[in-house]
């Protein structure tokens, strides 16, 4: 590969700026595991404050976050019901079930993302003992790039209370979603019992997540932290990432969705990929390569020229703030390149 002029294979790919390694030499430390690192602590009541919740705990992941909270709102034979392709239940190892025992009970998508809250009252088992215990309705936001409605929020924290479910958030992009409405964190997550936030995508820390939500569900999940394996000692240096992204990364995220409508319009201008700029909300987009035997090829002549790409005859380019203007353009030049060849 010559040198690297965009990866657009994911946001987790971002490298922390010098301000942000600046944070985290700074830092001040103790154990986090004993419960005395001050930075934890000041990101976890951060984020917790401008939640609206009560308590915060930091994880390694979002992977591990989404993992406590689901630990923490189900025992043993208890079911969660999520969207088919979500990240908890697609893309996280099972861990729910294999970890905590948990049933999932998927649901496909609708086209906007959401899931149809009918169809989640009909999967809401009975109490009988023939069926697992329906116990938690996972969401995400934003998935695929797309952001769910405001109102959608409200709607299902309604049919949660109805049916005495938990509600939990898979944020892993959710600062994109807020940037997006122009809304605060608090305005979102004050419907959910648990909100999971990532800070190693869009607001470019090296590693970490952050979980909000009620008291006593934290509780339950910093107990499964460290029975995972994700009690961390001067995890500060983490943290401290984490609340320079916080005052630093937010805002500029605007950036991100600004270049990929320019990349989705530029796509969508060039014969042989099939690009929809007006499907593009946030960071991400999504092109269809028209002859699926030039797919293999085009990703080895992008990466060949310094662009790093990801998926089949269907790509998913994600923007981020290591991807600049000219990053971009430089891509749809070499993208036209090698059609018009």
């Amino acid at each position: 590969m010559s040198h690297l002029v965009a990866d657009f294979r994911s946001d987790t790919v971002t490298r922390p700026c010098p301000g942000m390694k600046k944070a985290m030499v700074e830092a001040e430390l103790g154990d986090d595991v004993l419960g005395d690192d001050p930075t934890v602590m000041q990101l976890e009541q951060a984020l917790a404050r401008q939640a609206g919740k009560e308590a915060g705990l930091f994880l390694p992941s979002g992977t591990q976050s989404n993992l406590v909270a689901l630990m923490a709102h189900c025992e043993r034979g208890d079911e969660y019901i999520v969207g088919q392709d979500a990240h908890t239940y697609k893309y996280e190892g099972g861990g729910a079930a294999v970890l905590g025992s948990i049933q999932p009970q998927p649901i496909e998508f609708e086209p906007d993302s959401t899931l149809d809250l009918l169809k989640v009252r009909a999967k809401i088992k009975a109490d009988d003992s023939h069926f697992a215990n329906t116990r938690l309705l996972c969401l995400e936001n934003t998935c695929s790039g797309n952001v769910l409605p405001l109102a959608y929020h409200g709607e299902a924290r309604a049919l949660c209370d109805e049916h005495g479910l938990g509600l939990h958030l898979d944020g892993a992009r959710l600062f994109n979603a807020l940037v997006k409405q122009d809304v605060s964190l608090a305005q979102i997550s004050q419907h959910y019992d648990s909100v999971s936030l990532c800070l190693s995508k869009g607001l470019g820390t090296p590693a970490g997540s952050v979980l909000v939500g009620d008291a006593d569900v934290l509780a339950k999940a910093r107990r499964w932290r460290k029975v995972l394996g994700g009690g961390l000692r001067q995890s500060g240096m983490l943290a401290a990432a984490g609340l320079y992204a916080l005052e630093h990364n937010i805002a500029r995220l605007a950036d991100d969705h600004s270049n990929a409508r320019r990349l989705a319009e530029g796509l969508a201008a060039i014969p042989g990929v099939s690009c929809d700029p007006a499907a593009v909300q946030t960071n991400m987009v999504f092109a269809m390569i028209d002859d699926p035997a030039q797919a293999k090829p085009l990703e080895d002549f992008l990466r060949d020229n310094g662009v790093l790409t990801l998926g089949g005859q269907v790509l998913r380019l994600v923007t981020h703030k290591d991807v600049n203007e000219a990053g971009v353009e430089r891509a749809l030049v070499l993208v036209a390149e090698f059609f018009s060849s």
